[in-house]
C-alpha cells in the first residue's frame, strides 16, 4: 500500500509542476461556480490491492493484476465549492489463485465496469490551483470473464457495491481548460465461482485508481 501511494504522490506532484510550467504565460481562464459543468478525460491505472483472500478446498490467495485504461467523467457544480462527479471507465484484469496446493492457478480474465459517484468539495474555487477531496459509492459489474484453462473450466465474479474516497486537484491552464490529477481508493469485496462453485473465493479487491488527464468546464 505505502509503495502505491507513494507512487501515487509522485504523479500527483508531477503533474502539478508541469501544469505550473505550462500555465506561466497563459491567458485569464474561468473559474469553477455553481451550475458549472465540468467534463474530464482521463488516463487511469487501476491497481487491485487484493488483501484478505481465502480460497476453499485448494486455500491460497486470489491475485488481480493493474490496468490501465481510458476515463470520462462528468461534474456539477451544485454550489461554488460542492460537485457531483460521476466516473465511467472499463479494464480488464487478470486474476490468478497464488499458494494453493496446486501451487500458481491462472483463473483466468475478466472484465470491470466500476460506475462511480462522488460529493466532492472543491477548496479555491476561483484559483488556478483548486484541490479536492471527495467521498460516494461504487457499483462493479464484471462481465465477459474467461477461463484460464485447466484445471479452470468456468469462473464468474459477483456484482457489487463499494465505498469510495478521493483527493485530486484541478489547475486553469487558460480559459476553460484545466490540467487534473486524481487518486481514488474503491472498496469493494467480491466472490469468485470457479468450476460452478465446486471452488470458492473471496477477496477484498480494493483498488486504488491513479488518474491524469485533461478537462473542459461548460
Amino acid at each position: 500500500m505505502s509503495t502505491k501511494l507513494t507512487f501515487a504522490a509522485a504523479l500527483l506532484g508531477a503533474t502539478f509542476l508541469a501544469g505550473t510550467a505550462m500555465a506561466q504565460d497563459a491567458g485569464s481562464f474561468v473559474p469553477k461556480s455553481a451550475g458549472t459543468f465540468m467534463v474530464r478525460a482521463r488516463i487511469i491505472d487501476v491497481l487491485p490491492e487484493n488483501n484478505s483472500s481465502s480460497v476453499s478446498l485448494i486455500k491460497g490467495r486470489v491475485s488481480a493484476t493493474n490496468s490501465f485504461t481510458p476515463e470520462v467523467d462528468l461534474s456539477y457544480f451544485l454550489t461554488d465549492n460542492i460537485a457531483a462527479e460521476l466516473i465511467a471507465a472499463t479494464t480488464t484484469h487478470h486474476v490468478s489463485a497464488k499458494g494453493t496446493a496446486l501451487g500458481k492457478v491462472d483463473v483466468g480474465s475478466v472484465a470491470v465496469l466500476p460506475p462511480t459517484l462522488t460529493l466532492q468539495y472543491h477548496f479555491l474555487h476561483a484559483e488556478r490551483f483548486s484541490p479536492y477531496v471527495g467521498a460516494g459509492i461504487n457499483y462493479t459489474f464484471f462481465y465477459n470473464t474467461r477461463p484460464g484453462g485447466a484445471p479452470v473450466t468456468r469462473f464468474s465474479m459477483t456484482n457489487g457495491f463499494g465505498e469510495a474516497v478521493q483527493v485530486g486537484f484541478d489547475y486553469a491552464i487558460s480559459g476553460r481548460w484545466v490540467l487534473n490529477a486524481d487518486v481514488k481508493q474503491i472498496f469493494l469485496s467480491t466472490k469468485a465461482s470457479i468450476n460452478s462453485g465446486f471452488i470458492r473465493a473471496k477477496t477484498n479487491l480494493d483498488p486504488l485508481v491513479v488518474g491524469l488527464g485533461v478537462g473542459y468546464k461548460f
